[in-house]
C-alpha cells in the first residue's frame, strides 16, 4: 500500500493567492524533477478561515522508504523552500506519514 506523506501550512489571506500559485508553478514541479523513486504525486488541499489561509499537501509515495529516499533518515521534518517560508505565516515543522489501507469508490 502506499504512503501519505501529510503536512500543514498557513498563510496571511493576502498572500493565499501568492502561495498556492507557488505551489503549483515551483514546488510542486521542483519536487518532480527529482525524480523520486516510488514518488507518485501531491493532493493540495486549501481552506478559508476567519484570519487565515490553510494548505495541506498530501504527498503519495509508493513505500515509506521512498520518503526516506526524498528526506533522508529524518525524513519527518518537513520541506519547506526559501520562497515558501517568505509567504507563509507558519508551518508544521514535521510532516505525518500514514499507510493507506484502501481507496474506495461506490
Amino acid at each position: 500500500m502506499a504512503v501519505k506523506r501529510i503536512w500543514h501550512g498557513w498563510t496571511v489571506k493576502e498572500n493565499a493567492d501568492i502561495y498556492q500559485n507557488l505551489l503549483l508553478t515551483e514546488v510542486i514541479p521542483g519536487i518532480a524533477a527529482k525524480g523520486i523513486p516510488g514518488y507518485q504525486g501531491i493532493e493540495v488541499l486549501r481552506r478559508e478561515l476567519d484570519r487565515e489561509t490553510e494548505f495541506v499537501t498530501i504527498i503519495t509515495f509508493d513505500a515509506l522508504q521512498n520518503v526516506i529516499d526524498f528526506q533522508g533518515e529524518d525524513y519527518t521534518r518537513c520541506y519547506v523552500p526559501d520562497a515558501a517560508q517568505r509567504v507563509l505565516k507558519r508551518w508544521d515543522d514535521r510532516a505525518e506519514h500514514y499507510e493507506a489501507v484502501s481507496h474506495v469508490t461506490y
